[in-house]
């Protein structure tokens, strides 16, 4: 999945993030233009995941 069909998808794949990990918060899955590297630092952070997991993990979603 590239950025631009995770912008087109981002509040479903935000809902599913939310149900498969309690830990996240609406604002830890704020996706703003041209910010997709401080949202996956937030992942990183809550989640304990490298870089590539985060965009593995949202691809397989």
């Amino acid at each position: 999945m590239n950025t631009t069909q995770i912008k087109g998808n981002w509040n479903e794949l935000k809902g599913k993030l939310k149900q498969k990990y309690a830990i996240l918060t609406d604002d830890d899955l704020l996706f703003s233009e041209g910010k997709e590297d401080e949202l996956v630092g937030r992942l990183q952070e809550k989640l304990g995941k490298t870089k590539e997991e985060i965009h593995t993990l949202i691809s397989d979603i």
